[in-house]
């Protein structure tokens, strides 16, 4: 065990608590909204950049989180990768919205269907109605659109475990729409790949090899689809890393850069 003289030690607790304050600070800057649309709502937390002007246009970047984050709190979204989006204000101007699926919906219009030994298999439908959840975002989408103050050449998406299903399904649902996206070990109907393989100016796929909980050949099966279809895809497998790749994808150096480097 390693001990710590008493200064070196209140050092140590005093750096921790001021990373706790400035990771509190970062979820803050997330301004509180709700979506309505009939009788559905759905909470999401809207970023907007540092000397925000109304009267300017920014990227906007959608995050999608995963199903563990599901409910109505307007919280439990921000669990994975804001902090990346504050920290990065000044280099990277944007509107950063993480709408938040309600507990009895899905992102993404797929039949998951588990064994007795509890093994998931995720049957991904290639058209059909959008999810209460999906046709809520839609909404949301257009309004953000109108608003406005968006860029309507620099939309972004993307997304993990849930988030990254729907995020392959946005893009085929609206393929026109955004510039770049980052789905992480997700997956979706490889079928649906020609709809907007073309229309994407780059799609980077992370998964962890070892995913326990969505199969990395789900990303792999994708990233050949866009390929075959002509789109511009990249695939990030991190080897040992079970279904956490978001840990490591947010954390990759390029995507930010990567990300904002593409315009409609």
């Amino acid at each position: 065990m390693t001990k710590y003289k008493l200064p070196l030690l209140a050092l140590l607790l005093l750096l921790l608590a001021n990373m706790k304050v400035q990771a509190q600070k970062g979820l803050e800057a997330y301004e509180h909204k709700v979506y309505v649309q009939g009788n559905d709502t759905l909470p999401y937390r809207i970023l907007y950049p540092k000397n925000f002007n109304p009267d300017e246009k920014y990227p906007l970047v959608l995050v999608l989180h995963g199903a563990g984050e599901r409910g109505d709190d307007n919280k439990a979204q921000l669990a994975y990768g804001p902090e990346l989006f504050w920290v990065n204000q000044e280099k990277y101007p944007a509107i950063v919205v993480f709408p938040q699926c309600p507990k009895d919906s899905y992102w993404s219009n797929v039949n998951i269907v588990t064994s007795e030994n509890g093994k998931r298999t995720f049957n991904f439908q290639k058209g059909g109605k959008p999810t209460k959840a999906m046709s809520a975002l839609l909404g949301l989408l257009k309004e953000l659109e109108k608003s406005g103050q968006v860029d309507k050449e620099r939309m972004y998406v993307g997304g993990l475990s849930m988030g990254g299903m729907g995020t392959f399904e946005l893009l085929w649902r609206k393929p026109r729409t955004f510039a770049a996206a980052f789905p992480i070990c997700g997956g979706g109907a490889p079928e649906t790949a020609r709809k907007y393989a073309k229309k994407i100016g780059g799609i980077w796929i992370f998964h962890g090899e070892e995913d326990s909980v969505v199969p990395v050949e789900h990303s792999r099966i994708m990233a050949g689809a866009i390929e075959t279809a002509g789109g511009d895809v990249k695939l990030t497998v991190y080897p040992g890393v079970d279904h956490n790749s978001w840990d490591y994808a947010f954390y990759e150096l390029e995507l930010l850069p990567w990300l904002f480097s593409h315009e409609k």
